[in-house]
């Protein structure tokens, strides 16, 4: 079994559904992952979407949506969305072309700040040949990550995002984790192209997503 991870972007930049395009509009809320995105018929599709901040607000945008069929939110200012929605016409595309597939999208599905979609695919190396062929026209794909599957490592570090897993990976490379250190977070932000303090926020989250997956319960 081989993955693939993949960047997925709009050719013109947009959101892939109107409810996205509205959210993404509305300052006050951050959305995290796609923990679960299904067609449940022809024109409606649900999904269960976990937002980092401003829930009451998503809340209400959903409200307004001409799109929700209806919705459930829980938590307080940080939550999750569960929704049914009506499909525009890309996005009946997109999960009619995940269905008939033989790829396995793994879940959680991340939103990167532009919006763009990062997704990892799953499947026997031969069902990847042509794989993104049927993939509509307005959608741009950009293969970001392959190699063998392994589900324990990528339960793991599926809790980091596609920019997260970045910053690891150049920190452990550039031997920051080694005692002594080979590196700092000044020389880490140099190759990254950030602030040493933007360095130390990503290394505070990678390391506290992480590490929380030894811990009982968690």
């Amino acid at each position: 079994m081989r993955y693939v991870t993949v960047r997925a972007t709009h050719a013109e930049g947009e959101a892939f559904h109107p409810l996205g395009a509205a959210v993404a509009d509305e300052p006050a809320v951050t959305t995290g992952p796609i923990h679960q995105l299904e067609l449940i018929d022809g024109d409606t599709g649900v999904s269960l979407s976990e937002v980092r901040s401003g829930l009451d607000r998503y809340s209400e945008v959903l409200a307004d949506s001409p799109y929700v069929i209806e919705y459930t939110t829980t938590g307080a200012d940080r939550g999750f969305a569960y929704t049914h929605f009506e499909l525009d016409e890309l996005t009946r595309r997109l999960l009619r072309y995940r269905r008939s597939s033989d790829l396995i999208v793994e879940m959680p599905i991340e939103s990167e700040p532009d919006g763009t979609t990062v997704v990892t695919l799953v499947g026997d190396a031969s069902a990847f040949a042509g794989a993104f062929d049927p993939m509509p026209a307005e959608v741009s794909i950009e293969v970001v990550e392959t190699g063998e599957y392994d589900p324990g490592v990528r339960q793991l570090f599926g809790r980091l995002t596609a920019r997260q897993r970045e910053v690891l990976e150049t920190a452990v490379r550039a031997g920051y984790y080694e005692d002594p250190r080979g590196a700092t977070q000044e020389g880490l932000a140099e190759e990254l192209g950030v602030s040493p303090a933007t360095v130390g926020e990503h290394l505070r989250k990678i390391e506290s997503r992480v590490f929380s997956g030894f811990v009982a319960g968690e």
